[in-house]
């Protein structure tokens, strides 16, 4: 991924389930930042709730230090109830946590000043960073988001961005300006900037092939198995709708997941597509981050990554606009630069003819043709 030019990866954190099984995020950024040059390295996300304050903040910045400042922060409370279970703790607390574990990440990350506190779940006495990260004042954090308002209301506090899981559906840009709207407020309240658009990240999954009939016989190898893991519990925006709101019963995965806008399976020009349809909905984010996914085998999945690398990265790069302008400007002009080349060129064969004689055979006329520039 980092030779093909991929910008960021992110490695989450879960402890039960046996599908998502990343266990520790900080210990899979080593591991890719020792076999990486390029891409910076997010956690996505770091479950707040299940982890002391200071030991997250003392990792983070250790780790920080060891990549020279390729990591990124993202932060969650804890996606599972499954995971809050096995740990024995109440899943309605996970949020709460999240907030009073960030109050005193912060304050270590940006503060020289001893922080005392202690909660129902953590104590914190005369608490001190033993050296401040590598990005400073900390690495970019980010807020997990998706449909509540606890990560808008920590967000807007600290004047961070967010991370939207379910930012890329259709339905949902009606929660997105809630989101928004609570984040603004919580800036003004504490006067805290609020994180431009350029640094909001949206997530979303994507197959692509070479034709969408290709694609969707690849996503058949696990498409399945990954709808009955990620919408285990039926939600209503991974729902086809009519155009009356009745939902469309038979509809297959795939024409779901691409009627309500959740995520592509097709083409590098359906990505692109999908892509400039979500900034013009949102007004505009910063990256969106590929949700990795079974759905097709290593080879199949390594290729689309290839094509994305290929035709999409770039069309956003805005890397091809100028060859793209140059080579229109070359096929308008085609036949005078032809002949230009053979004016040029036999003037070169009557001058060498005027000096020697015609001597070394050399005739008007020898160029018949212009060979394609490609």
């Amino acid at each position: 991924m980092d030779d093909l030019g991929f910008d960021e990866a992110w490695f989450g954190e879960h402890h039960t389930s046996g599908y998502e099984i990343i266990t520790a995020p900080d210990l899979m950024i080593m591991a890719a930042a020792a076999r990486t040059r390029h891409m910076r390295l997010g956690t996505g996300v770091v479950s707040l709730a299940y982890h002391h304050p200071l030991v997250v903040a003392n990792r983070i910045a250790q780790l920080d230090h060891l990549t020279r400042g390729r990591v990124l922060f993202g932060v969650g409370p804890g996606s599972l109830p499954s995971d809050a279970k096995m740990l024995g703790i109440p899943y309605t607390e996970n949020r709460r946590r999240m907030e009073e574990s960030m109050d005193v990440i912060m304050h270590l990350f940006t503060s020289d000043e001893p922080l005392t506190v202690e909660t129902d779940w953590f104590k914190l006495h005369e608490g001190l960073l033993n050296f401040e990260p590598y990005q400073r004042p900390h690495p970019p954090v980010f807020v997990a988001s998706v449909a509540s308002p606890n990560a808008p209301r920590i967000a807007g506090k600290w004047g961070l961005p967010l991370l939207s899981l379910t930012g890329n559906n259709v339905q949902n840009f009606a929660i997105i300006r809630e989101q928004f709207a609570i984040l603004r407020q919580r800036a003004e309240e504490f006067g805290a900037p609020i994180a431009p658009r350029s640094e909001w990240r949206l997530t979303g999954p994507m197959h692509i092939a070479e034709t969408r009939e290709q694609a969707e016989r690849e996503v058949a190898f696990g498409l399945e198995d990954w709808i009955k893991y990620f919408f285990r519990v039926p939600v209503d925006f991974f729902k086809l709708k009519d155009e009356l709101g009745n939902e469309i019963e038979d509809a297959t995965d795939i024409e779901v997941i691409r009627g309500t806008g959740f995520g592509v399976i097709g083409t590098p020009d359906d990505a692109i597509a999908h892509l400039e349809r979500l900034q013009r909905e949102t007004g505009g984010f910063g990256a969106y981050l590929l949700l990795a996914h079974s759905w097709a085998n290593r080879e199949a999945t390594l290729k689309s990554h290839e094509l994305i690398a290929h035709y999409v990265i770039p069309h956003f790069q805005g890397a091809l606009k100028r060859r793209q302008s140059r080579w229109a400007d070359m096929q308008a002009t085609l036949g005078e630069t032809f002949d230009q080349m053979r004016a040029g060129m036999d003037e070169a064969v009557e001058r060498h003819n005027r000096e020697y004689g015609g001597g070394a055979g050399l005739a008007e006329g020898r160029i018949a043709a212009v060979p394609d520039p490609i």
